[in-house]
């Protein structure tokens, strides 16, 4: 049964990763799509998070305060939709996720960042990591998920081409004799959310909060899923440097607070001769 409806549409972009050839994908009326790029960006620091690899998961150090934002990169010639989740939270509609629920439709080869909670189409509240019982997950009664990002990724289902369009179109004839070459077998979905958890501290650990509102514009825009299934399930594990320390993450050393210049020390009233000091 394909799912087809109203979905947000804004500059935002995930790549999905193809299920199928391009000759299979056309054959089944599915637009084929380059894999996805997501990054997590220190808004508040101004750079991207270094991801780590432990146990086929991914992870990013979060700090407590700062704010931060998902870019996300669609490499694919057709639209897609990016249902998103933090902490086990649909981030537009704010229900428990599921990749069953509403979602971004995406541009082809577009790039954006989700910096927030949707709270109309106007407005988001600012994601920043902070301690479990601050996260919007933990005050809406539902802490056990807190801790990872996820995208599932849909690809949206091809218009049908018309027989006279084939006779009209050289292009379009072309397609349809390369849609009947040998199919290629397609790669597995990803799924990096269905390990298992580690026990550790559940005060110490990290979550995302509902923080300060900012403009961010949405429009709605209709979008047949070309499957039931999501073609990529994304997973995007995060916590502060000592708990994914203790859980054997093999994380960078904590960065060292550097000293900055100050370009105002002092606040004399007018410039002084060096030689008199």
């Amino acid at each position: 049964m394909k799912r087809s409806g109203k979905f947000l549409c804004i500059g935002v972009t995930i790549a999905s990763l193809a299920a199928l050839s391009v000759a299979d994908a056309v054959a089944h009326g599915i637009a084929p799509q380059a894999p996805t790029a997501v990054e997590i960006i220190d808004r508040t620091e101004g750079r991207v998070l270094p991801m780590y690899w432990h146990d086929g998961r991914r992870y990013v150090v979060g700090k407590p305060g700062n704010e931060y934002a998902m870019r996300i990169r669609n490499g694919g010639a057709g639209r897609i939709l990016a249902v998103m989740s933090v902490d086990g939270v649909n981030v537009i509609t704010g229900d428990t996720a599921s990749p069953r629920q509403s979602g971004y439709v995406l541009s082809p080869y577009e790039s954006t960042e989700i910096a927030g909670w949707r709270t109309s189409l106007s407005r988001t509240a600012a994601f920043y990591f902070t301690s479990l019982p601050d996260s919007y997950a933990a005050r809406t009664g539902r802490p056990d998920n807190v801790g990872v990002i996820g995208v599932a990724v849909f690809a949206e289902r091809a218009r049908p081409i018309a027989l006279n369009d084939l006779r009209r179109k050289d292009a379009a004839r072309d397609e349809v004799g390369a849609a009947q070459a040998p199919a290629s077998p397609a790669p597995a979905v990803r799924n990096e959310a269905a390990a298992g958890s580690v026990a550790r501290d559940q005060s110490s650990r990290l979550g995302t909060g509902y923080g300060r509102g900012e403009a961010s514009y949405a429009s709605y825009t209709q979008f047949e899923r070309a499957t039931d299934t999501p073609t990529e399930t994304i997973a995007i594990y995060y916590d502060s440097y000592e708990n994914l320390l203790a859980q054997g993450v093999p994380v960078a050393p904590a960065p060292l607070a550097r000293f900055q210049p100050n370009p105002f020390p002092d606040r004399g009233r007018f410039v002084p001769d060096p030689k008199s000091q």
